[in-house]
């Protein structure tokens, strides 16, 4: 498994630039009939931009996959009392089907950027390249937008939208590029406008765009790696993890340290000023932290904070600060998972598998009768009343209980891949934690009876064990806090195979 360092928005937009400078040059070479070069610099620059934007998705298009539900519940939210309610059942039909969503985007998109840089179908291509910009620019649009609107509030109230505040998004990152590069929502709104110009350019001058090759050779270039790109999309969920990963919990991450650090600069994190608005007439100002403590009793009659401007963490907050584990009871139990000392195996699954139903069983009623003797004592000669309980009766009634109807596949995972390594382990004094979203003593209860995996079970937020391992289950291998090695659980390999390789 691969890991690639993150780089920033501009430096990214220098390296495309520079690239598509370089295939502008390799344009001037083998196409000396192309005149007009802003047109083969945008097409080169576009091009790659969408390449290279769509292959850090295309490493894991499970990511995308919740970054699209995300959407689309917050999409649901939004129509449900408007008028247009009749479009909110839409989106949970979506959400069922976001993964064919993702793939199918991530393959246009780098597709798309293949037929720019070679000048396929031109016409098409640019109208294609026009609506998918204009589609990314009304995500990231109402991501950003969505800042202006209040807690509670409806995006469609416009009367009710007051400061922007980025607390109020619902989706903060928009997911341009992946974990790759993260992006504020009011960035990659700026990013899509920007892309918009491009693209209008190409709707009027299409004909001026530059052509590669033959027409054949771009479309079996277009057709080839529409096949290829499936192939590589589907290899990093489907029969493995991704093998580049983007997260925060990537192999070889010290999670204890780094989780610590985050905390400790948070932690440290001080108010600079403070944003007022006026009652009345809805003016803001901004006041220096110091100033506004020291003159707190003059600003409370007329002025209502609606914002602090803090000082920059020393540490940048990761989503490993949300790293969370609870007992099934609920109590906090992160720090002693941390620092557990030696190796331990983290069964990871984001979501049980099984549908529930009340349910009605016989069981046997047992009605007892109470009642108190005197019992006398020889040695003492004194009597003493004690209670007597006998049965009376023992009749069978009904009672309810939540029955769980398990997925008979998803527990063969377990039983037949799980299961022999957690055994394994435990003979070999390996810790085995299984750490499960939405799990409950009830859940874990009849899970146990199913699979009979008798280990440690925990439970944690789905949305940050989907980030730890795209697998469900998946298998997480840790050492002393730090992350060893992730495995898909059709990649697990057997217990000695492990520890010969990863537990010297």
């Amino acid at each position: 498994m691969l890991l690639m360092i993150s780089i920033t928005l501009p430096q990214l937009l220098i390296f495309v630039g520079l690239v598509a400078l370089l295939l502008t040059g390799a344009v001037a070479v083998f196409n000396k009939g192309q005149k007009n070069w802003l047109m083969s610099y945008l097409q080169n620059f576009t091009g790659f931009l969408f390449v290279f934007s769509g292959f850090v998705k295309a490493a894991d298009p499970l990511g995308t996959a919740y970054k699209m539900e995300q959407y689309f519940t917050e999409f649901e939210t939004t129509f449900e009392g408007t008028w247009m309610s009749f479009i909110a059942p839409m989106f949970p039909k979506l959400s069922e089907i976001s993964i064919t969503f993702s793939v199918a985007m991530v393959i246009f998109e780098i597709v798309l950027g293949i037929m720019l840089i070679m000048g396929t179908k031109r016409k098409l291509t640019s109208w294609l390249f026009f609506l998918l910009v204009a589609f990314f620019t009304f995500l990231t649009g109402f991501t950003y937008l969505t800042g202006y609107v209040p807690e509670g509030g409806n995006f469609f109230d416009f009367g009710s939208w007051g400061e922007y505040n980025k607390n109020n998004m619902k989706v903060t990152d928009c997911g341009c590029f992946g974990d790759f590069l993260k992006l504020e929502p009011k960035v990659s709104f700026l990013k899509d406008v920007f892309l918009l110009f491009p693209a209008i350019y190409f709707l009027f001058r299409w004909k001026e765009m530059h052509q590669l090759f033959t027409a054949k050779t771009r479309n079996i270039a277009m057709v080839g790696s529409s096949i290829l790109l499936f192939i590589y999309c589907i290899s990093n969920f489907q029969w493995d993890i991704p093998h580049i990963d983007f997260r925060p919990f990537n192999i070889g991450k010290d999670v204890a340290t780094q989780r610590a650090a985050e905390l400790d600069a948070m932690a440290n994190v001080q108010i600079k000023s403070w944003v007022l608005k006026h009652n009345e007439d809805g003016r803001t100002m901004e006041v220096p932290n110091a100033q506004y403590m020291k003159e707190f009793q003059t600003y409370k009659a007329d002025w209502k904070v609606v914002d602090n401007i803090q000082t920059e963490p020393t540490v940048k907050k990761t989503k490993l600060s949300d790293f969370e584990v609870m007992d099934l009871e609920g109590d906090d139990v992160t720090e002693s998972f941390l620092e557990e000392e030696g190796y331990t195996f983290m069964i990871v699954a984001h979501k049980l598998k099984y549908n529930s139903e009340m349910a009605t069983r016989v069981v046997q009623d047992t009605t007892f009768i109470i009642d108190t003797v005197m019992v006398f004592d020889t040695e003492t000669k004194t009597e003493t009343q004690q209670i007597v309980q006998s049965i009376a009766n023992i009749a069978p009634s009904d009672q309810e209980y939540v029955k769980y109807n398990w997925d008979v596949d998803y527990i063969d995972k377990y039983n037949n891949v799980i299961k022999p390594l957690a055994e394994k382990a435990k003979e070999q004094g390996i810790k085995v934690k299984a750490i499960m979203g939405g799990a409950d003593e009830g859940i874990v209860a009849s899970f146990k009876e199913m699979t009979g995996l008798d280990i440690e079970y925990y439970k944690a937020d789905d949305i940050l064990l989907k980030t730890i391992v795209r697998s469900n289950p998946g298998v997480v291998l840790w050492k002393d806090g730090k992350i060893v090695y992730k495995w898909h659980y059709k990649k697990l390999p057997s217990f000695d195979t492990i520890s010969a390789d990863f537990m010297r």
